[in-house]
């Protein structure tokens, strides 16, 4: 699979990579024994960074993708996963539950470091918190060796920006917001590359909208959206085209962005994503979709504290 530079991290990753939140059935309830075939077939691929986090499915995710790195060499993947939330409404920044939270991850995952430790949706958090506490929480424990590299994510861009101009940072992480419906992070890139940050683009498939099946019951996407994004599915069902497919080429075609991190649970999923960045994006396919889409281009939703959210 092809490869990109994680800005001045030095780490080469591939364009597209394993998001574990489905692993432990966020999405949709999984056999076990099919997502640890699914991260071996990853790993297999080049698909060889996975992200997790304790919040995905309650620590599940970690669990699971704990018993699937059992026996595989480390030096075969990188691994990142998180801090700061725990539950739909738990969050902690904390310097005392970052340590005790790493701790935990490094137990249920079975590995001695993490490649890239998150903070995590800072945005229900306090900035001030994140950037005099958490930040320098997290370079202590690179210092001690448990993590490389650090990073923080979350939904509003406005967060990047207020941390960037305030901190050091190795990586951001955003997710939904280089679709093909919004491509507002590209208002962000500018000052990641000034920083020499690693970006990472989550949710590529815009956690189930950008699909044929549609979005959980859960997702937080205004009715709009939902309805702009059920069209553009029916228009590719009418080409014979596959929604997420396309919204994954979509992703991964912006070199500026250094991986995409897609989620999968089957072989099946993971044989798909690979797939899909093989084969050339489609302009003219995109630029109709886009058309569909144009009507909700950029639309989100709220996320976080007031003080946090997008202008």
């Amino acid at each position: 699979m092809q490869t990109r530079i994680l800005g001045s991290t030095g780490l080469r990753v591939p364009i597209v990579s394993l998001g574990g939140s489905p692993l432990g059935g966020v999405f949709a309830p999984v056999e076990q024994s099919e997502a640890i075939r699914a991260v071996h077939a990853a790993i297999d691929c080049g698909m060889n960074f996975i992200d997790t986090s304790p919040f995905y499915a309650l620590t599940r995710s970690e669990t699971v993708l704990g018993h699937a790195l059992r026996g595989v060499r480390r030096d075969r993947y990188l691994l990142a996963t998180k801090i700061g939330r725990y539950g739909q409404n738990e969050f902690d920044f904390s310097a005392a539950r970052t340590i005790a939270s790493l701790e935990e991850s490094l137990a249920r995952l079975g590995v001695d470091y993490f490649d890239i430790l998150h903070c995590h949706d800072i945005e229900f958090g306090s900035i001030d918190q994140v950037v005099d506490e958490t930040i320098p929480t997290l370079r202590q424990l690179q210092q001690a060796g448990k993590v490389r590299f650090i990073g923080v994510t979350g939904l509003p861009l406005r967060i990047f920006e207020k941390v960037l101009a305030r901190a050091r940072v190795d990586v951001i992480l955003s997710y939904c917001r280089y679709n093909l419906n919004d491509t507002s992070l590209l208002r962000v890139l500018p000052l990641a590359e000034s920083a020499n940050a690693g970006v990472i683009h989550a949710a590529p498939f815009g956690m189930g909208l950008l699909t044929h099946q549609g979005p959980p019951a859960w997702h937080p996407a205004p009715q709009a959206l939902r309805e702009a994004c059920r069209r553009a599915a029916q228009w590719c069902q009418s080409q014979g085209l596959d929604l997420a497919r396309i919204a994954l080429q979509f992703s991964a075609a912006n070199p500026r962005i250094h991986t995409v991190v897609a989620g999968a649970s089957s072989v099946a999923e993971v044989e798909a994503n690979a797939a899909a960045v093989k084969q050339p994006l489609d302009d003219q396919v995109v630029k109709s979709l886009q058309g569909i889409l144009a009507p909700v281009r950029d639309m989100t939703w709220p996320s976080g504290r007031p003080e946090n959210q997008d202008a």
